[in-house]
């Protein structure tokens, strides 16, 4: 997906909310905050895995996280192989629902990768976590 939107921008800018200072201390909400701050042409794996992990700026991160995805099914972060997604599996269904195109763009991605993921050398856990996602995925259009 093409991002219709400029990526050199950050997410404050885009969203025009400025959080200001973390009122919270802990290493995740730092991380957020700073994130907000980061253009997202510069956003790495990690960070759009952290950001749809908390549901952050889902309309900007999505169609990028879609494209790293078309690349490569298992992108990872920081966690595991295939860490990206699984968080836009299972971000907000309310995104999904008013995000029709976003959805149909992961639904066709899933079953041309499916195979990939079947065969894909990793704890079962995770295969089956995908699958169930992708199964109640499937059910929210």
């Amino acid at each position: 997906m093409t991002p219709t939107f400029n990526t050199s921008k950050t997410l404050e800018q885009l969203e025009n909310d400025f959080w200001g200072a973390p009122t919270y201390d802990s290493h995740l909400v730092r991380t957020c905050h700073d994130l907000r701050k980061k253009p997202l042409q510069n956003f790495e794996t990690e960070d759009l895995r952290i950001m749809i992990g908390q549901n952050i700026g889902l309309s900007f991160l999505i169609p990028l996280a879609i494209n790293v995805l078309s690349q490569n099914i298992l992108a990872e972060g920081d966690l595991y192989e295939g860490g990206l997604l699984t968080n836009v599996l299972k971000c907000q269904r309310a995104y999904w629902i008013n995000n029709k195109p976003e959805w149909e763009a992961v639904i066709l991605l899933m079953k041309q990768e499916r195979s990939t993921l079947e065969n894909f050398d990793t704890a079962n856990s995770i295969k089956k976590e995908w699958f169930e996602l992708f199964g109640e995925f499937e059910a929210y259009n």
